[in-house]
């Protein structure tokens, strides 16, 4: 049982709630959504087939509390939901799933934390959000345990009058955490930071934190 692997490194988290912790990250090959702002557009191309335990060697060997599988999009390859239960069967590290959000995470182990991006109008595959998801989420409001987030991720004001509609709408701020941040190079943090203060929008604002530790172009990180 094999799945297409981009690259596996040790590096610090950069988004989510656990930005900051140092992660092992698993990044799986493939993905078709062409989002305009992609970061990792080699992950497209570049591969190699690994067997899952060959994975699961690679990750212990990191040694980190803190595991992330992660893309391209991860959920395109079957394999990577035994990929995920073997991880968490570990015990050893807590296991994050990223995902682009097209695809539903209702058949992730329930022992996975999913950050579920949500496209705004400038990625170019906004109607390709999953509604799904947001149910999902939705339904975790009345449990202690919430163990799926959003990441909105905005260039312009169209995108951020977009998510606040979308949270309004939905009242998904309620549910469970949204982070919202900003486009790298496209918009400016002091703008985004104005904007989130003057509604009282209740997301936890994030920067993309490895861009600012090495330049943005910096693979490997």
């Amino acid at each position: 049982m094999k799945l297409s692997i981009s690259e596996i490194f040790h590096s610090i988290q950069g988004e989510s709630s656990f930005a900051g912790w140092p992660c092992a990250f698993v990044r799986l090959a493939g993905c078709s959504h062409g989002c305009r702002h992609c970061d990792t557009p080699y992950a497209q191309e570049q591969k190699i087939d690994m067997d899952i335990e060959t994975i699961v060697e690679q990750v212990a060997a990191i040694g980190t509390p803190l595991v992330e599988i992660t893309g391209g999009e991860p959920l395109l390859q079957e394999e990577v939901y035994p990929l995920m239960e073997k991880l968490c069967n570990r015990r050893k590290e807590t296991v994050l799933l990223e995902t682009g959000g097209f695809l539903s995470v209702a058949g992730v182990d329930p022992r996975v934390y999913r950050i579920i991006d949500l496209k705004p109008p400038s990625s170019g595959v906004s109607g390709e959000n999953n509604p799904e998801n947001i149910e999902l989420a939705l339904r975790q409001k009345d449990h202690a345990d919430r163990m799926i987030e959003f990441k909105i991720v905005v260039a312009d004001r169209e995108d951020y009058l977009w998510a606040r509609e979308l949270l309004a709408r939905t009242g998904l701020t309620d549910a469970c955490t949204v982070m919202m941040g900003v486009a790298y190079g496209l918009l400016e943090p002091v703008d985004l930071a104005r904007w989130i203060i003057e509604d009282r929008l209740r997301v936890r604002m994030q920067l993309q934190l490895h861009k600012f530790i090495w330049p943005p172009d910096t693979r490997g990180v």
